[in-house]
């Protein structure tokens, strides 16, 4: 997250929030947040989501989202509101939407649903 400038904004039970500011490295070549970082966001956002109702002793990882881009990423910024929808012992479903800031005012730019796989007795490696 530290290279996109992107920070973790709420952490909750089956529920978390990543913001990221909108900045010149982050561009597609017409100026809005590239799609790229719009599902890194999104895939993280749902990701530490599922963490959060995950075993201690497990780690979770992604293997499969489905995303749609519902409208340009432009505007101050993003935030990514990841979701559980089902916590599985094995699977967990999740979901995040990624609004696009624009002073003040928030709209729908991304929808993703997502599969994780629940890695039980391995441990998440701690970033160095």
């Amino acid at each position: 997250m530290a290279l996109v400038r992107a920070t973790l904004g709420l952490v909750e039970t089956g529920r978390t929030e990543i913001h990221l500011p909108h900045w010149p490295g982050i561009e597609q070549q017409h100026g809005f947040i590239h799609g790229g970082v719009v599902g890194m966001i999104a895939d993280s956002a749902a990701g530490y989501a599922a963490m959060t109702v995950a075993p201690e002793d497990a780690s979770v990882l992604t293997v499969e989202y489905k995303m749609n881009l519902l409208s340009p990423a432009d505007g101050d910024g993003l935030i990514a509101r990841g979701e559980v929808v089902r916590a599985g012992r094995t699977l967990i479903v999740t979901k995040a939407e990624v609004m696009a800031l624009h002073e003040g005012r928030e709209r729908l730019c991304a929808l993703m649903q997502q599969t994780i796989m629940v890695m039980a007795g391995k441990a998440e490696k701690q970033a160095g």
